[in-house]
């Protein structure tokens, strides 16, 4: 399995609203893509901005292919990001998932 993570910052102003879009517009784009296993989106608030964190859970690097293209790294943005986002990273981390366990 392969988790692959992107963080944006957002003005706190902005900050509900790229919530609902997030939910609305980027949830079921990813949810569209097969191997996609798991997702979660992270908010955190601090003062004037909001840092989110995209964490999501793919079967192999070939399904976060098939979501991000040849160039799995690279951070993945729609057109409306311009009008919430801060600046915009390059690239999403990528890790390999060595070991799992659901119990606490």
């Amino acid at each position: 399995m392969i988790v692959r993570m992107w963080h944006g910052i957002v003005g706190v102003s902005k900050a509900d609203e790229y919530t609902e879009f997030m939910k609305e517009r980027a949830a079921p784009d990813y949810g569209s893509v097969e191997g996609l296993k798991k997702i979660l989106f992270l908010r955190n608030v601090e003062k004037d901005v909001a840092h989110f964190l995209l964490v999501t859970h793919w079967e192999s690097m070939e399904a976060v292919k098939k979501f991000a293209g040849n160039r799995p790294e690279r951070a993945k943005y729609y057109p409306e990001d311009d009008d919430f986002l801060l600046e915009k990273e390059e690239t999403s981390a990528l890790y390999e998932v060595f070991y799992e366990s659901s119990d606490a």
